[in-house]
C-alpha cells in the first residue's frame, strides 16, 4: 500500500510540475513576443518596459495569475530572450505546493522556461502586386515616419518630395498569374513585371477594401517588396528585390474613375506637387513608415532580406 500510494503521489506531483512547465513556457513565449513588439515600435523599450510587458504577459498564462519572470535579455541586436519561473500564486513562495510527495519528505519543486523572439525583416511573402524602387524609399534607421511624397508608375521612373523634387525610381506592376490582385514575392529573386499603367479590375475590391479604411479614419499601412534594378521590358521584364517597406498610403490614381483613383488631387493632398490629377499619370502618394507585425500569415520566410522598417516579430526559440 505504501508504495502505491507513493506512486500515486509521484505521478500527481509530476503531472503537476509538467502542467507548471507548460504554463510558463506559454508565458515566456507570450512575453518574449510581447517585449519584442514593444522593442520595435516608435517608442522603443527600457530594460524596465520590457520585463514590465513580459510580466504582464507570463501571468496572464498561469492559472493561478502569479508567474516570475527571472530576466529579459536585450543584449543581442534584435532579440528578446525571457526567463520565467514558478510562483504559488497562494503564498507567493518560488516554489509548487506539493500535494501527495510532501509526505514522503519530498522537497518542493521550482521549473522554468525561456524562449527568444526575434525581430526580423520578412524574407518573403504575397500581397498587392506593386514593387517600388529602392531610390523612392526615405526611411532611415532612425526615423520612423518618412515624408510624404508621390511615386509615380515606372515607365514615369520619378519620386516626387513635398517640395517637387524629383529623383529616379518609381514603381512597376508585378506578374499576377491567378488574377486574384495579389503577388508572392521572395527576397533575392527576380519578380516578374506585368506591363501596363492600368491594373485589371480584380483588385476593385482590394482598392475598395482600402477605401473604406480611409473613410473610418484609419492609416492605411501596406508593405510592398522594393526592388533595386529592373532589367528588361514588356512581359520580358523583372525587378530585383532586397526587401520589403511599408508605405502609409493616402491616395493613388492606377486608372480611370471609381476606385481606382482616391484622394489624388491637390484639394486632397494640398500639395499640388504631390497631385496626379489627370490624363495617363499614374501615382501612389504617402510615406514610408516603420512596422511591426506579429501576424506570419503573409510571409513565407524571414532573414536574409535588408532592414527596410519593416519587421515580423516571431519566436526563434
Amino acid at each position: 500500500m505504501l508504495v502505491l500510494l507513493g506512486a500515486g503521489a509521484v505521478a500527481v506531483d509530476v503531472g503537476q510540475i509538467y502542467a507548471e512547465r507548460a504554463e510558463l513556457q506559454n508565458g515566456a513565449d507570450a512575453g518574449a513576443l510581447a517585449a519584442a513588439q514593444l522593442c520595435a515600435s516608435s517608442t522603443g523599450c527600457t530594460p524596465a518596459s520590457a520585463n514590465a510587458a513580459a510580466s504582464a504577459l507570463a501571468d496572464a498564462n498561469a492559472r493561478d495569475g502569479a508567474s516570475a519572470v527571472q530576466y529579459v535579455d536585450l543584449s543581442v541586436a534584435n532579440q528578446v530572450t525571457v526567463g520565467t519561473s514558478t510562483i504559488d500564486g497562494t503564498s507567493n513562495a518560488g516554489f509548487l505546493t506539493q500535494m501527495f510527495a510532501s509526505a514522503l519528505n519530498a522537497p518542493p519543486a521550482t521549473v522554468g522556461a525561456t524562449a527568444t523572439a526575434g525581430l526580423l525583416p520578412p524574407g518573403g511573402g504575397g500581397g498587392f502586386p506593386l514593387a517600388f524602387s529602392n531610390k523612392c524609399w526615405d526611411l532611415t534607421g532612425g526615423t520612423n515616419v518618412g515624408v510624404l511624397q508621390k511615386i509615380s508608375w515606372k515607365p514615369g521612373v520619378t519620386c516626387t518630395n513635398p517640395s517637387g523634387h524629383t529623383i529616379p525610381g518609381g514603381w512597376g506592376w508585378l506578374d499576377d498569374p491567378d488574377g486574384d490582385c495579389r503577388a508572392v514575392t521572395q527576397i533575392g529573386n527576380e519578380a516578374g513585371s506585368d506591363p501596363g499603367n492600368n491594373k485589371p479590375s480584380q483588385c476593385a475590391n482590394v482598392l475598395q477594401g482600402w477605401i473604406n479604411t480611409l473613410n473610418a479614419g484609419e492609416p492605411l499601412e501596406v508593405p510592398f517588396p522594393v526592388f533595386d534594378t529592373a532589367s528588361g521590358t514588356g512581359n520580358t521584364g523583372s525587378f530585383h528585390l532586397i526587401g520589403y517597406a511599408t508605405f502609409d498610403i493616402l491616395g493613388w490614381k492606377f486608372g480611370q474613375n471609381g476606385v481606382y483613383e482616391h484622394n489624388n488631387t491637390t484639394a486632397a493632398t494640398g500639395n499640388s506637387k504631390l497631385a496626379c490629377p489627370g490624363g495617363p499619370d499614374r501615382c501612389i502618394i504617402g510615406k514610408f513608415v516603420k512596422y511591426v507585425s506579429i501576424d506570419d500569415t503573409e510571409s513565407t520566410g524571414s532573414g536574409p532580406g535588408a532592414n527596410l522598417g519593416t519587421v515580423v516579430v516571431k519566436l526563434i526559440k
